[in-house]
């Protein structure tokens, strides 16, 4: 297991990592500001897999394998980037699945496997989430003591913090959809949630 110095250490470092706005953050938040924070829980669910998925990799060495088959990550980042930029533009344009309607009241319909997708492909198409576990997470693991247990909680502790943090960013762009819940504001806020998601899109494939 790992010492409670340990923890105390790690737990503040990787809140504090993860709630600085990125790419999983802010695509968290434009859900939430498009869709609502419960709708957007699948989107959460994936991008926690893919977290753990790339935090696990990382300890093991999975990442050298990556980084001989660069053409893989590269798709992955391409696709994924030029997916959610194009779910953006159709965003701005109060088009699309996820764009709020001129009628508040109806419902958007979204297909959680999508979301989940989504958040997946965000979460282990980051080069720098990649470089953030790679250079974090070895000098936390104690060679003394077995590694799975140690792995365990540490991986725990990053999809707690990780979902937290996702449900926050959720959270602020729900409240901000309430604040622009005016008559004539819908269309800017279309607006602002594409630009956000067309953000990430860049993001992802040019980082």
């Amino acid at each position: 297991m790992l010492d409670l110095a340990v923890l105390a250490v790690f737990i503040p470092t990787f809140f504090f990592v993860s709630v600085t706005p990125g790419m999983c953050m802010t695509l968290s938040m434009t859900l939430g500001m498009t869709i609502g924070v419960r709708r957007s829980l699948p989107m959460m669910w994936g991008e926690l897999i893919g977290v753990g998925l790339v935090a696990i990799s990382a300890v093991i060495g999975v990442a050298a394998i990556m980084l001989n088959y660069p053409e893989l990550f590269l798709f992955l980042k391409y696709a994924g980037g030029g997916y959610l930029f194009w779910l953006g533009i159709q965003m701005w344009r109060s088009r699309g699945k996820l764009a709020i309607p001129d009628n508040l009241d109806d419902e958007i319909d979204t297909a959680p496997g999508a979301l989940a997708m989504q958040g997946f492909v965000t979460a282990i198409a980051n080069p720098k989430g990649w470089a953030f576990m790679i250079s974090l997470l070895p000098p936390f693991i104690n060679t003394t003591y077995s590694m799975p247990p140690q792995l365990a909680v540490l991986v725990t502790i990053i999809l707690l913090t990780e979902f937290l943090c996702l449900i926050l960013y959720a959270s602020g762009g729900r409240t901000l959809r309430k604040f622009l819940q005016q008559r004539g504001n819908v269309q800017l806020l279309n607006r602002i949630a594409g630009s956000l998601m067309m953000g990430v899109g860049v993001w992802l494939a040019a980082g």
